[in-house]
């Protein structure tokens, strides 16, 4: 499982006072991605379906959690949740799929990313 709290400022916002939609969707499909990534490194979204169940206040200290639900080689399936205290703001359930690192190296902003992973996995200052 992984959980994290922080909160949306006034640059995210879409209606006054609440955070754009888009945006909620977006940390979802992040943290859901972060957890994937931990089990199949690296992991992009093949499937995203968030449901949105309350608005998400700017300005508030929110969580966010995703939970594994089915790991089946190359296909990682996860759900997220998006709370306010105990509150239900939005949920997600996705499907992440393993990549070979070339995937993220077909761009010179990809190849000086994966680069700079490599050095860090193989303990580089």
């Amino acid at each position: 499982m992984y959980e994290a709290r922080f909160s949306f400022g006034e640059q995210h916002q879409a209606g006054p006072g609440f955070v754009h939609g888009g945006l909620v969707a977006a940390a979802l499909d992040e943290a859901a991605g972060l957890l994937a990534t931990w089990y199949r490194f690296p992991s992009v979204t093949t499937k995203l379906a968030v449901r949105y169940r309350r608005p998400a206040h700017i300005n508030r200290e929110l969580t966010i959690r995703a939970e594994l639900v089915k790991d089946d080689g190359r296909r990682i399936d996860v759900e997220a949740d998006l709370l306010d205290g105990e509150q239900l703001l939005a949920n997600a359930k996705g499907t992440w799929a393993h990549v070979p690192l070339e995937h993220f190296l077909q761009t010179p902003e990809g190849r000086a990313a994966g680069e700079a992973w490599r050095a860090r996995l193989q303990g580089a200052p």
